[in-house]
C-alpha cells in the first residue's frame, strides 16, 4: 500500500505572493487566499536587497496579525525541496543548488525556516522567519528609510519601501504602525498619494 503524498504549501505575507521567485512560481498549484498569519508582523527590518527599505517580519511585540496567502505547491515537491528554495529566495541564491541547513544558534541576519502542521488543511506549511533590526520603530523612521530606498537605485527598479509598502496595502495587510507610515511619507514629500511620492522620488533630474 502505498503512502499518500504530503502537500507543503508556503505563507506569503509580504512580498513572497506578488513575487514568489523563479524557482517556487512555475511549481505553485494553487492558492488559499484570505489566511490570517498565526503571529504578528510589523515592519521592523530594514532590507539591504532593497536599499534599506522597511520590509514586514514577525514580532515578539506591537504588529498584527495580517491577511496573507497559501501557496500550494506541486505533489512532488518535498518539505525539504521546499525549504531550500523558500531559504534560497529570501537570501537571494536562486538556482544556487545549495540547500538549507538552519543554524543551531541563529542570529539576528539568519533567515529561518519555520514549519506549521496542519495549516489551512494542508500538511506542512512553511514560513521565512528573519529578525527585525530596527530599533526606533516609529512611522517617521519608516518613511524616512522608504524615501531613502526609493531615492536609490532600488527606486528606480521598484524594490523600494513604497513599493514594498504600496504591494502590501494590495494585499490586504494590515499593521498598526501602517496608516502614520503612509501619512509621514505624504508629509515628507508633499504627495498627495503614495503612487505619487514614488513617481516624484524616482523622477530622473535632467
Amino acid at each position: 500500500m502505498s503512502r499518500r503524498k504530503i502537500v507543503v504549501g508556503i505563507l506569503a505575507y509580504g512580498s513572497l505572493g506578488d513575487d514568489p521567485g523563479v524557482e517556487i512560481g512555475p511549481l505553485i498549484t494553487g492558492k488559499i487566499e484570505n489566511v490570517e498569519t498565526p503571529f504578528r508582523v510589523e515592519f521592523a527590518r530594514t532590507s539591504r536587497t532593497r536599499g534599506g527599505a522597511p520590509t514586514l517580519v514577525p514580532v515578539s511585540k506591537g504588529g498584527a496579525r495580517v491577511e496573507a496567502t497559501v501557496l500550494v505547491l506541486e505533489e512532488r515537491v518535498s518539505e525539504d525541496d521546499a525549504a531550500g528554495m523558500l531559504w534560497r529566495r529570501e537570501t537571494r541564491r536562486e538556482w544556487s543548488g545549495k540547500r538549507y541547513d538552519p543554524p543551531s544558534e541563529p542570529g539576528v541576519n539568519e533567515v529561518m525556516v519555520r514549519r506549521l502542521e496542519n495549516f489551512e488543511r494542508l500538511d506542512v506549511v512553511l514560513y521565512a522567519e528573519i529578525g527585525a533590526n530596527i530599533t526606533d520603530l516609529t512611522p517617521r523612521k519608516l518613511a524616512e528609510l522608504a524615501i531613502r530606498s526609493a531615492r536609490s537605485k532600488a527606486g528606480r527598479e521598484k524594490k523600494d519601501g513604497i513599493t514594498y509598502l504600496i504591494g502590501a496595502k494590495n494585499n490586504g495587510v494590515k499593521t498598526p504602525l501602517m496608516p502614520e507610515y503612509e501619512g509621514e511619507i505624504l508629509r515628507l514629500t508633499g504627495a498627495e498619494t503614495i503612487e505619487q511620492a514614488h513617481k516624484m522620488l524616482t523622477m530622473r533630474k535632467p
